[in-house]
């Protein structure tokens, strides 16, 4: 599985969390997210960001955060309507993925032997999934997976 190496930096994010077991309805959460940034104008030239912050093998499904996020400037004032965050950056494995719910689940599936075959130990951070630029529009993304 090929991948690239790059150190993302600390970001400043707005986001919407869900709680619930992660599926479809994580869809519903972006397009709440997005709507938001649209009515600020964010979207245009965004860094969006899909946060599965726990792994499902050892956090009970109904227990399972999922946090849609956008990248958003040190000096943006941000009103009640929706959360604020910092992300640690750090050393990353970028892997582009299709969009699609078979294409993720491959894509993770072989992930972790592409770790270890290549001799990286995953952080202790969450895996992202980004979209950029006109992957906005298109149907890929990529996961960012932690490294130490």
């Amino acid at each position: 599985m090929k991948f690239k190496v790059e150190t993302l930096p600390n970001y400043r994010i707005a986001y919407v969390r869900r709680v619930g077991p992660y599926g479809p309805a994580n869809i519903d959460v972006m397009g709440k997210l997005k709507e938001w940034a649209k009515e600020k104008n964010l979207l245009k030239s965004a860094i969006l960001l899909a946060i599965p912050q726990d792994n499902p093998e050892t956090t009970l499904p109904e227990n399972c955060r999922f946090d849609a996020c956008i990248v958003i400037s040190k000096d943006y004032q941000i009103d009640d309507s929706i959360c604020e965050s910092e992300l640690s950056g750090g050393k990353h494995l970028i892997f582009e993925v299709k969009h699609t719910a078979e294409d993720i689940q491959k894509a993770y599936a072989d992930i972790f032997p592409a770790l270890q075959s290549n001799g990286y130990q995953i952080d202790n951070r969450p895996i992202l999934e980004r979209y950029t630029g006109d992957m906005i529009n298109n149907p890929y993304c990529e996961i960012c997976v932690p490294v130490v």
